[in-house]
């Protein structure tokens, strides 16, 4: 990269974090700016990093559990239904109908409350505080759920391989019902405040840009991919827990922009809608542990599964040795790849937009360091 640039200014570089709110934890962004343009960035990560691979080797299958709820910290049922999925594949045991639906609902329902954090804190990376406050206005509902059926609110351990940790308590399905209820008007109220918004438009509209082909030479996944214009979700492609069961469509955008990800995130919670209600109104009766071993000694062998968090791909790669703890475990986080577009999506655009453009991937440290 040239010393001089067009305006015949040096090239100046600043960094941007590990400190600063935008980044969404402790993320550092190192910029090459032109006065305001960003002519390239580079993201020195590591500053979260608990080592929870390596972990994993000096632990037993079932202490491992709860340690994948800390990456992830805003989606972690969807974090421990891979991981309980992966390690039933290498028992080769399924667990029970029952489980499999409300194991769909609570993914689906921390779906939505990941969505509404990335809404509000996204909203309010660009200037628009009152977002927030609705957003977690309807969040608060879901954890309340997740309170009543676990205990946590956050990092909510709520499978156990072979099945569920505990049956639904008393008035599960009416509180979900109620939620479903309620919330489609609410989305409307989000989409009152910032579909149409001029300001919202400016600083969304043909920002930070990725076709269908950077996406998929980058490994991008998720609604940052779909938004891109490629129809891929691995709940229809590779369908896993009871997706198979339920009808639900697959939102895409068009332009790839910061707009068309906002648009598909806020159809993927209505997706995420119809899903629940179809598996509330049929859970079956049954059992919600399959017979599962209290040692789990897994065969020797490997396996890799994957599942659509949400924010992308989020895969396990476990490989058993016979032992009661895994020989190795490799996570694929969809943060951590994603976030290579960065660079790509930047570039061109004015400090501000960096801002953006970091809100619309939908990165938590916590996933991307490990």
């Amino acid at each position: 990269m040239p010393d001089k640039t067009f305006l015949d200014t040096n090239e100046i570089v600043i960094n941007m974090g590990p400190q600063h709110p935008s980044t969404h934890g402790v993320l550092r962004v190192i910029l090459k700016l032109d006065g305001e343009k960003v002519l390239g960035t580079e993201c020195i990560i590591g500053y979260l990093h608990r080592g929870v691979e390596k972990i994993a080797e000096n632990r037993t299958y079932t202490m491992f559990n709860p340690y994948v709820d800390r990456m992830d910290y805003v989606a972690a049922v969807s974090n421990g239904l891979g991981y309980c999925e992966a390690v039933e594949k290498l028992l080769n045991v399924q667990a029970p109908p029952r489980a499999q639906y409300v194991r769909t609902i609570l993914t689906e329902l921390n779906r939505i409350s990941s969505h509404l954090l990335w809404l509000g804190t996204h909203a309010l990376d660009i200037g628009a505080i009152t977002p927030l406050f609705y957003t977690f206005r309807e969040r608060e509902e879901v954890l309340k759920i997740f309170e009543a059926y676990c205990g946590a609110r956050l990092t909510t351990h709520a499978f156990r391989i072979g099945g569920l940790q505990y049956e639904t308590y008393d008035g599960f399905e009416e509180q979900v019902k109620a939620f479903c209820n309620i919330f489609p008007a609410k989305l409307g109220e989000y989409e009152a405040l910032l579909t149409g918004n001029r300001i919202w438009l400016g600083r969304t509209k043909g920002v930070g840009v990725l076709n269908t082909a950077e996406a998929i030479d980058l490994g991008v996944t998720g609604p940052v991919l779909r938004a891109s214009g490629l129809k891929w979700d691995i709940r229809k492609a590779q369908p896993y827990a009871a997706y198979e069961e339920f009808d639900f469509d697959i939102p895409v955008g068009e332009n790839g922009d910061t707009f068309d990800r906002y648009v598909v995130r806020m159809e993927e919670m209505r997706q995420s809608l119809r899903i629940i209600e179809q598996a509330v109104g049929r859970i079956p009766e049954g059992p919600v542990m399959a017979k599962v071993p209290k040692i789990i000694k897994p065969p020797a062998g490997e396996v890799y599964h994957s599942i659509e968090a949400p924010k992308g791909e989020l895969g396990y790669f476990v490989v058993s040795d016979g032992s009661t703890q895994p020989y190795r475990v490799r996570i694929r986080p969809p943060s951590f790849v994603n976030l290579q577009a960065l660079d790509r999506m930047v570039r061109g655009h004015l400090v501000a937009d960096v801002v953006a453009i970091i809100g619309t991937i939908d990165i938590v440290l916590g996933e991307v360091d490990r």
